[in-house]
């Protein structure tokens, strides 16, 4: 698929993919017939990443797409972790567990999917590096960490010569913490990549809206995509991905259309004034 945009990396693990990922955590519950046609639209477009979770229970669902198209995929998934599953044993457990519903030997990137609290964080790295290891996984990350998080299981990880690959965590235009609370400084210093989820704001950077708060953004946002042909989501998602190039979105989708409309994103860039335009007018530190 040619795009306006350069493959991204998963910080220094050498894996590839596209700048936009899909995320999958409400295909369970939807149309199966939708669901297999949406993975094929991302899957048709390169190196799409698929991004799931044990406990999204949507893991077997996109095993089931995984067995009836033979095309590669490039798919992540997630361990839970809860009390009691806190040692690298349980790691490698959860990992099997994921791989035998995904029906692959090897998942593209595996995290932890957030800390615990009171918890040294670094208790899982052991897990992390097995994983790599043993093969089951060819990169591995974290989500939802914090700046000093993510610091500290870079540097156990190290120790075994094994980067930490990226933090997924909550990132859009009405949600900016991550800029002002260290994690994307820590990416860029660390070379991670931010994974970034609910890029639309759960549908609310998707129309209009009535909220004060975003009027402004919304209304600049819809000049935009008029100017570009384009939708006001796919203006959204090119905000991020002009943001840092650390950055790869991960929206939802559970239909085709939905899916590409997403990906027809990386077809065009923002102008600098755009960017900058945008800016200004959203919420940063939100």
């Amino acid at each position: 698929m040619q795009t306006g945009h350069d493959m991204r990396t998963l910080g220094r693990s050498g894996v590839q993919v596209l700048p936009l990922g899909i995320g999958t955590n409400k295909w369970r519950r939807a149309d199966r017939s939708a669901v297999k046609e949406t993975y094929r639209t991302v899957t048709g477009a390169g190196s799409c990443m698929i991004d799931t979770a044990e406990i999204y229970f949507s893991e077997r669902v996109v095993g089931d797409c995984l067995r009836t198209d033979p095309r590669p995929a490039i798919t992540a998934t997630k361990f839970f972790p809860l009390p009691g599953r806190t040692s690298p044993r349980r790691v490698i457990s959860g990992l099997d567990g994921s791989l035998a519903r995904l029906g692959v030997k090897t998942v593209d990137l595996y995290y932890i999917h957030f800390p615990l609290p009171l918890l040294d964080i670094t208790v899982f790295a052991d897990g992390l590096v097995e994983a790599v290891k043993s093969g089951k996984a060819r990169a591995v990350g974290v989500a939802n960490f914090g700046a000093d998080q993510m610091r500290r299981m870079a540097d156990r990880l190290a120790r075994s010569g094994i980067p930490l690959a990226a933090n997924q965590v909550h990132y859009s235009l009405l949600k900016r913490k991550v800029e002002t609370n260290g994690v994307l400084t820590a990416c860029r210093e660390l070379d991670v990549a931010l994974v970034a989820y609910f890029p639309l704001a759960s549908g609310r950077l998707t129309r209009a809206s009535d909220q004060a708060r975003t009027n402004a953004l919304m209304t600049l946002l819809a000049e935009i995509a008029t100017a570009h042909g384009a939708s006001i989501s796919q203006v959204a998602l090119n905000w991020l991905l002009a943001r840092d190039p650390h950055v790869i979105p991960i929206p939802g989708a559970t239909k085709s259309q939905h899916a590409q409309a997403n990906l027809g994103a990386l077809n065009w860039r923002l102008t600098s004034e755009e960017f900058e335009a945008i800016d200004r007018a959203s919420v940063r530190g939100s």
